[in-house]
């Protein structure tokens, strides 16, 4: 395997969090291993909403989640007003959200543009996003996988020149919503080599609909990870059908030990149909503490913040548990 450049943010980690030596140094006993959390619901989880969320909402989402806990907040999206409207305040979040030392606020950037105004915004670290489905590729961006990959290209030599991280996007892993269960694992594995060989420093694979199974994210593990070492490697599962926790379970039995999730469930692929959301980043990080891993996240303060955007648009909180604290009350 080759071993091109690749940057990291700064806080980066897959092993331990970022005040783990802090903690020793204090004579804290760091013990259980730790996940580190990739929050995306204000971009992933609200993209798709019919709804506009004004930016000051939006701002005021991403500084509670980081006040939470979370390390990696995705902050929005630098793609054309056109296609994802909800996106469209881009560069107005950038300059509004207040930046909490120690946490990360990638955006997403699908081309050189979309890159550029990203860097004029001042954003210190992006994400590209490919899928493992040409039929997907072709709704969700309009072009072949390869083509894909060739666009990305530029954005990977800007962002080297620029010094700025790149994250890697892989959607339908487990399934696509016009081809069915027909994606095989080598061309997961494909795809996720190319990212990875291009420079990105994470590759995070997606069950855009939420098909997915552990016997499946299994077979799809063992093919990626033979190209690509676990430690680089995140999940990103949908909940359509209520198996997300058990996926990201058999994920962290193959050494990943980064999870992509949204506040209250929020979220699902605009082009994707039955893609009804992403798991909610509370129960995750409710599993992890019930199967002893560390995230540093308060759940507390993440669940009022599940609350507070739920309420703003008009819905119930969208995660386990969230009803099962407000079934207590």
């Amino acid at each position: 395997m080759t071993r091109p450049w690749r940057i990291r943010p700064a806080s980066y980690s897959t092993t331990t969090p970022t005040n783990a030596n802090a903690a020793v140094a204090a004579g804290e006993k760091v013990l259980r291993p730790f996940v580190k959390i990739v929050e995306v619901g204000p971009r992933d989880g609200l993209q798709n909403e019919k709804k506009l969320v004004d930016t000051a909402t939006k701002v005021e989402l991403i500084d509670r989640l980081a006040e939470a806990g979370l390390s990696v907040v995705e902050a929005t999206s630098f793609v054309s007003p056109k296609w994802v409207p909800q996106m469209g305040d881009a560069a107005q979040i950038m300059a509004q959200i207040h930046p909490k030392p120690g946490v990360n606020y990638p955006v997403l950037t699908p081309n050189l543009k979309g890159f550029q105004s990203a860097l004029r915004a001042g954003a210190k670290e992006v994400a590209i996003f490919g899928a493992a489905s040409e039929s997907f590729s072709q709704k969700n961006i309009n072009c072949s996988i390869a083509e894909s990959l060739d666009r990305f290209q530029s954005v990977m030599d800007a962002a080297r020149v620029a010094g700025i991280p790149v994250r890697g996007y892989v959607s339908c892993v487990l399934g696509c919503p016009y081809e069915g269960p027909t994606i095989t694992p080598e061309a997961v594995a494909r795809v996720s080599r190319t990212l990875y060989e291009m420079g990105c420093y994470e590759i995070s694979l997606g069950d855009t609909i939420g098909t997915g199974t552990p016997e499946t994210m299994d077979a799809m593990l063992r093919a990626v990870a033979r190209v690509v070492p676990p430690e680089q490697l995140a999940v990103h599962c949908h909940d359509t059908y209520g198996r997300a926790l058990d996926n990201i379970e058999e994920a962290l039995k193959h050494g990943i030990r980064v999870v992509d999730s949204s506040v209250a469930g929020l979220g699902g692929c605009p082009y994707a149909k039955g893609a009804t959301g992403n798991v909610a980043t509370e129960d995750v990080v409710q599993r992890l503490n019930s199967l002893g891993y560390r995230t540093n996240v308060d759940l507390e303060k993440l669940l009022r913040t599940g609350d507070f955007i739920s309420k703003y648009l008009g819905r119930p909180h969208n995660s386990r548990a969230a009803q099962q604290m407000h079934s207590k009350l």
